[in-house]
């Protein structure tokens, strides 16, 4: 098994970016839209960790913690709030054991703030 590079990372995000985009528009399919736009922002995370020497964040509550400490101490994006409910939204979605009201979001601004951690992160990795 090979180690995934930060560049390996954030093109993987980049996949998913492009998903989002896609099912962020009407009619709004909030499956693909939280599935990828999780899976979005966790590649982000990933990719600034391992570009700033830290070690490879694993589960989904290692993530949101490196997520917070990137905000704090690199100055990204806040996500922490839009993970949860990227989060809470792909559960709804995928399993529907959790209630979850999507009518609460706007699939534009959902996508806009998923854009703006990945074009931070896209300008962390830049040379």
């Amino acid at each position: 098994m090979t180690t995934q590079t930060a560049r390996e990372s954030l093109d993987v995000a980049r996949r998913h970016l492009a998903r989002v985009q896609e099912a962020s528009i009407e009619p709004t399919d909030w499956a693909d839209l939280s599935v990828y736009g999780f899976a979005c922002l966790e590649a982000c995370v990933v990719a600034a960790a391992l570009h700033l020497g830290r070690p490879r964040p694993g589960s989904h509550f290692t993530k949101a913690d490196e997520a917070r400490r990137l905000h704090a101490e690199s100055g990204l994006p806040d996500i922490e709030d839009l993970l949860a409910d990227l989060s809470d939204l792909r559960k709804h979605e995928m399993y529907g054991d959790i209630d979850f009201d999507a009518e609460d979001l706007d699939p534009e601004d959902v996508a806009a703030g998923i854009e703006q951690f990945f074009d931070a992160v896209e300008r962390l990795l830049a040379p």
